[in-house]
């Protein structure tokens, strides 16, 4: 029997969901099952590494912990303050690089080549990357930073005062190319009219980006902030790689707790309502800031 035979018969719907089905049921099974058992965990007192024992529910009693514990408050905070410096520091460098690039020069494609390249790289490999980068010895950022200001030799991610702005410096290099590229697409979809326009106005160069530009990029910049957003509240690989939390608690993250709860001490019903509060949170605050976004669109 032909292909062509076996689908006589059904609607295009019926052979849509034919084709997407299993890709249907494959995210179900990777995405929303873990999380529903995940939430079950989460009012239990169940250790992975006690084997055998059941666990035992216990209600709330998890997050009323988590949500009175001063260590995890601190924990958000240094995750705040992170996603904070790394998203403005990536808005204000990607746009200006984003401005720069949209001009037709020549080396154009080689420097937009070059500056993307991070954005390529594993962040477990930029992490150990940077580790030498930074050694107070033999890195070379100590060289170029003494070699604008000398400070003599200082250790970035040895200091609990530099090693949270280390860990931004490495995420905003890696991740700043992301919001030029949006913001170029931003810039690249203006049409050329609105210029024309404005300088038969006589409008300034400033005056065009503040009502032109910026009011045509800003959706781009928003949607590019939402994505990094995202992926820094659940940054780990890259800040484990370089400082593992350190020194001390100076940048250990909230999925960086999380991770040491769940699989260095194995509290894994404590974990399981952890996640739940960070996935909460992070669903929140994006519902918001859609939201808010769609209005700015809007106007």
């Amino acid at each position: 029997m032909s292909v062509k035979k076996k689908f006589k018969g059904l609607s295009d719907k019926a052979v849509g969901w034919l084709f997407i089905g299993p890709t249907v049921i494959l995210l179900l099974a990777i995405n929303i099952y873990p999380l529903i058992y995940a939430i079950r965990m989460s009012f239990t007192n169940f250790y992975a590494n006690k084997i055998g024992r059941e666990p035992e529910f216990i209600g709330l009693k998890n997050y009323i912990k988590i949500l009175n514990r001063e260590a995890i408050w601190e924990k958000m905070q240094v995750t705040a303050s992170f996603m904070f410096w790394t998203l403005l520091l990536q808005a204000i460098i990607g746009l200006g690089l984003a401005l720069l690039l949209n001009r037709k020069f020549k080396g154009n494609e080689l420097l937009t080549t070059l500056i993307v390249l991070p954005m390529m790289l594993s962040p477990a490999v930029v992490g150990v990357f940077w580790t030498y980068l930074y050694n107070p010895q033999v890195g070379l950022f100590n060289y170029a930073v003494n070699f604008f200001y000398d400070l003599g030799s200082f250790d970035m991610i040895g200091s609990s005062t530099l090693a949270p702005w280390a860990i931004v410096i490495v995420d905003t290099w890696m991740w700043t190319p992301f919001t030029m590229l949006i913001c170029l697409a931003g810039l690249r979809s203006v049409p050329n009219y609105l210029y024309e326009a404005a300088e038969v106005d006589r409008a300034s160069k400033w005056q065009q980006f503040l009502y032109i530009t910026l009011p045509s990029v800003l959706p781009f910049l928003l949607l590019a902030l939402l994505f990094r957003g995202i992926e820094n509240f659940k940054m780990f690989d890259m800040v484990v790689e370089l400082t593992s939390g350190g020194p001390g608690s100076a940048t250990e993250l909230a999925s960086i707790n999380l991770k040491r709860e769940a699989f260095e001490k194995w509290k894994t019903g404590y974990s399981s309502a952890f996640a739940v509060i960070l996935f909460v949170t992070i669903f929140g605050f994006g519902n918001v800031y859609v939201k808010v976004m769609n209005k700015i669109k809007e106007r």
